[in-house]
């Protein structure tokens, strides 16, 4: 057990200023359970960084959690770069205390002899990622909490290739963040370090966005009528830029959501991947009879597609079906210039859709399947150098078009989808048309998600219970099918179930269950790697006969999603 008061109680040294004293002092006063969660735990790096809420406390983003990782960041800098100057670029989005955190983070490194380039407001974290490999930077950070709620912030660091920190990267900097004391942290900045950047790098960034996301000189953009909502976000920064530079005109932004704004005052999270959010997005599409939807989450990394399905109506696609039917796109206007040789591939994961792996088949592209985390799609890229990277995605609402920026991007995919619906449009089909094409050839699949809120120190505790008990009592039978597989990508084992033999997964280990049917139903469970919660992934497939039988297939897959969220007791 954590001695959690001994360890509040250091935070009422000389070391933290007085107003962190302050509210240590009142928490140790009046709110046990709340000082617990401030410091039961280290904040740490998941799958998009270091993310939580922001307060006092060494489980709290706040400037002395923010400070010890980047000084232990400078410190692996200045031990594993040989370059003369060392130079780090630093970007942020829209979030409560962003801005102040992010000119914390650059004194710390100034400090460290580090060079800064600052960008001098808000900007979406794809064009930091782009900032990177432009500026010849030896590392990058953006401060945000992607979709999370306001109270939320968050830091993810990159490193020089633009993609997020992977090994040994990652452990490296980690072990260099826990040997230290937070009195070593360095804030005396070096002004003279620190740079600041903006307009010249936009540029740059929105010219190869278009460059990237606009595949045809053939396509009509005139007739495609676009809804975008920022959701508050940095989007606004990139966005309407992109889209004009790539010949769209007839796009509407919802004004209410256009302003950036931490609050995100007119949405219960402002999170693409739930109908909610793109809610006034939709009304005003169906008022103004708009082709596409796009809604962006705070920091600009995914986006939520909504078209109109078979009956006209607007229907909110999820992040399996956007990226299949763009990874489709992509493959055809590849083969169509001549361009696949076999030296090609698709990036996906090992939670996405198996579909897009066999549309890539279908085009003798390789699909290359890594963990959780789009930071293993970037080192995709960085791998396999003799290789073509054609795009990739996953399934929480993320795409990456080509290898100019090395994270989700949904500037560039917002550009594809928008490619895609005006292509569609010009050939009398449609955005959610083509998905159906790709169904009717591949099968209908149909895949769905569930988060399990467990906070805290007990919530934590629970989810690994929650997860144990799977890894050691495997289920064999899930309606009515028979389990084949068993995938445990923490003991990294592929174990079938029938035959019982037992092959090891060529993947880094987490903590990640997958089960799979003889028909190809799938069910997946993993900690969130940013948030207390658990996630299980339900993946379902069944032939499609007709257009005209699309509504009646998918309502029965759903069905069966539901059968068996009901039968594993998670509803």
């Amino acid at each position: 057990m954590v001695d959690f008061i001994n360890k509040a109680k250091q935070w009422l040294t000389p070391t933290f200023d007085s107003e962190t004293q302050r509210e240590i002092q009142n928490l140790i006063e009046t709110n046990k359970a709340d000082l617990a969660d401030c410091f039961y735990k280290d904040m740490e790096f998941g799958t998009g960084g270091m993310r939580g809420v922001m307060g006092a406390g060494t489980n709290r983003i706040n400037k002395y959690t923010l400070g010890r990782a980047t000084q232990g960041l400078s410190n692996y800098l200045i031990e594993n770069v040989t370059k003369e100057q060392i130079s780090v670029v630093i970007a942020y989005d829209c979030r409560h205390n962003s801005k102040k955190f992010a000119k914390i983070v650059a004194d710390v490194l100034s400090a460290n002899n580090i060079k800064v380039f600052l960008f001098e407001d808000l900007r979406p974290t794809p064009e930091l990622s782009f900032a990177v490999r432009h500026l010849k930077c030896d590392a990058g950070i953006v401060l945000t909490a992607s979709h999370n709620p306001p109270e939320y912030n968050g830091y993810k660091v990159y490193w020089a290739d633009g993609g997020q920190i992977v090994p040994p990267h990652d452990s490296g900097i980690i072990s260099k963040v826990n040997a230290l004391d937070f009195s070593e942290i360095n804030f005396n900045a070096k002004e003279h370090l620190i740079e600041a950047v903006g307009k010249n790098i936009d540029e740059v960034f929105i010219n190869a966005s278009v460059q990237n996301g606009s595949l045809s000189n053939n396509i009509d953009r005139d007739p495609l009528k676009i809804v975008f909502t920022p959701l508050h976000g940095t989007s606004i920064i990139s966005i309407p830029d992109a889209l004009q530079g790539a010949g769209y005109t007839d796009v509407h932004i919802v004004e209410a959501q256009r302003k950036p704004d931490g609050d995100f005052p007119t949405v219960k999270s402002p999170n693409p991947e739930e109908p909610e959010a793109l809610q006034m997005a939709t009304e005003l599409a169906n008022k103004i009879v708009a082709d596409i939807v796009i809604g962006t989450d705070p920091d600009c990394d995914r986006l939520g597609v909504a078209v109109r399905d078979l009956n006209g109506n607007m229907k909110l696609l999820n992040g399996n079906q956007t990226m299949v039917v763009m990874t489709n796109f992509l493959l055809k206007k590849w083969k169509e210039e001549g361009k696949l040789n076999g030296k090609q591939f698709i990036g996906s994961t090992i939670v996405s859709t198996e579909l897009v792996n066999k549309l890539a088949a279908n085009y003798n592209v390789e699909t290359k399947v890594g963990l959780t985390g789009f930071k293993w799609i970037a080192k995709m890229v960085v791998d396999f150098p003799e290789l073509d990277f054609i795009g990739g995605g996953e399934e929480s609402f993320g795409y990456m078009v080509g290898d100019f920026v090395r994270d989700k991007d949904a500037v560039t995919a917002t550009l594809l989808a928008c490619e895609v619906a005006a292509y569609a449009k010009q050939n009398g089909s449609s955005f959610y048309k083509e998905l159906i094409a790709i169904y009717l050839d591949n099968g209908f699949y149909k895949e769905h998600l569930i988060s399990i809120t467990k906070k805290g120190m007990d919530g934590a505790a629970e989810i690994q219970t929650m997860l144990s008990n799977m890894r050691n009592n495997p289920i064999t039978e899930i309606d009515g099918e028979k389990i084949e597989y068993f995938y445990d990508y923490q003991a990294a084992t592929e174990k079938n179930l029938i035959t019982g033999e037992v092959k090891k997964i060529d993947l880094p280990k987490s903590n990640v269950l997958i089960y799979k049917t003889v028909s190809g139903t799938r069910i997946a469970a993993r900690p969130s790697g940013t948030e207390p919660k658990i996630k299980f992934y339900f993946s379902v497939n069944s032939p499609l006969k007709s257009y005209e039988l699309a509504q009646e297939t998918e309502l029965a897959l759903d069905a069966k999603i539901q059968r068996i969220i009901k039968e594993m007791k998670l509803s």
